[in-house]
């Protein structure tokens, strides 16, 4: 931006903002400027009331009636149907079960059984940890002969060889914001015969996706960020119909049965997605789920996303104006098509730094080893509150009162 901010202008464009109305529906503390909905949404104002009508109605009063009269039996498929709409699948692509986690471990073992004679998992360096992980754990307990290559982002083309299997990458990364150009590296996967497999933790609700026209094969996906189901939401994974019935879940589990309740002692999978589910779903946590997707569906993908970059530039712009890039470094690309909707800072005490603000009433959030991590959730955060927030970071850099002991304690969770 070429003049300079100021709060009356943020104030203006809070007046003219076509997604003010969504703040409402949403529950946020007085004096709390909330920029960590990237790790955890807030709060819809409708979830405790549709969580009491579960509990006690469906719960309290019909109790095991209610997986048929009030359809929890469907309910992964349901909400599943709707995450589809939000990442551009087709009907009976998407479900909703279990963690981020143990999806991808299934979404990575189907991949390696349809790619049998290469044996290299790729992925980011940097990509979110738990993949990682998920991807030793598989190769070391059931691998055969697998090994998994790291690269940086602009390491990914040239790394993708004829003995790789499964290409697998999160979209948005967590720790930098950059986003990778799916379409993209999608084909060049399949050019080479490999399987290509997304994480979209930090880019489902937050940026637009379209899997069916990036031909996307699999992708995970969880429910308590962007698409504010609650902590500990449900995950989802998707799968093109064009592997359902090429491969079966690595985790054979009865509700993934094609007849779950004839309780027959062998496994016979069921069609489509169905037969991705595993145990019995977790029907609160599940409801409170819904109640976010809902509400992310009454909203234009466009206009979250227009809303987002806006305000990721003016954040940006204002700390440059207000604290300057040689006080903290943005380590999020500026190209708006190559960030997601968050923005990272290096910053040599970030952890001091975030407590200290988190302590006035703004809350990011800390990525080791030196990172101050911001994100932008356009429903319900507004533009003068973004002049707020740099005007506190600007106020605890510039006054050192982050340099206090209580503030370098380190807490469990970060």
């Amino acid at each position: 931006m070429g003049q300079l901010i100021t709060r009356s202008d943020l104030e203006a464009l809070d007046r003219a903002d076509p997604l003010r109305v969504f703040r409402d529906r949403f529950t946020l503390p007085e004096g709390v400027i909330y920029l960590d909905g990237n790790s955890l949404g807030a709060m819809p104002q409708a979830a405790p009331a549709r969580m009491r009508e579960v509990v006690e109605v469906e719960w309290g009063r019909d109790l095991i009636r209610s997986w048929n009269i009030h359809g929890w039996i469907d309910i992964q498929k349901r909400i599943g149907a709707k995450i589809g709409r939000l990442i551009g699948a087709r009907d009976g692509e998407t479900i909703v079960a279990d963690s981020t986690s143990v999806n991808l471990f299934k979404a990575l073992a189907a991949s390696l059984e349809l790619r049998p004679d290469r044996r290299v998992i790729l992925s980011e360096r940097s990509n979110f940890p738990t993949d990682l992980y998920m991807a030793e754990g598989l190769i070391r307990y059931l691998g055969r002969g697998h090994t998994l290559r790291l690269v940086e982002p602009d390491e990914i083309d040239a790394a993708i060889g004829d003995d790789v299997a499964v290409v697998m990458l999160t979209q948005v990364n967590y720790r930098t914001g950059r986003m990778l150009d799916m379409p993209r590296i999608t084909e060049q996967a399949h050019a080479r015969g490999a399987i290509m497999l997304w994480d979209l933790a930090h880019s489902a609700g937050a940026v637009p996706i379209d899997l069916t026209s990036a031909n996307v094969d699999f992708a995970v996906g969880c429910g308590y960020k962007y698409l504010n189901g609650g902590p500990g939401a449900p995950a989802f994974l998707y799968v093109a119909k064009r592997h359902q019935s090429s491969v079966t879940s690595v985790l054979s589990g009865w509700h993934g049965h094609a007849s779950p309740f004839t309780f027959e002692p062998s496994y016979v999978p069921a069609e489509g997605i169905d037969r991705w589910a595993v145990g019995a779903p977790a029907i609160l946590s599940l409801i409170a789920l819904e109640v976010g997707v809902d509400l992310m569906l009454e909203a234009s993908p466009s206009a979250l996303r227009a809303k987002s970059l806006q305000q990721t530039s003016i954040f940006d712009a204002l700390v440059t104006q207000e604290i300057g890039n040689d006080v903290v470094s943005l380590v999020t690309p500026r190209e708006p098509g190559m960030r997601g909707s968050q923005l990272c800072y290096a910053y040599r005490d970030a952890w001091p730094v975030m407590r200290a603000l988190i302590d006035r009433g703004v809350i990011g959030d800390f990525r080791a080893p030196d990172i101050l991590r911001f994100g932008f959730t356009p429903l319900y955060l507004g533009f003068t509150e973004l002049w707020d927030a740099v005007a506190t970071l600007k106020g605890i850099l510039s006054a050192r009162t982050w340099d206090r002991p209580e503030y370098h304690a380190r807490a469990t969770v970060t």
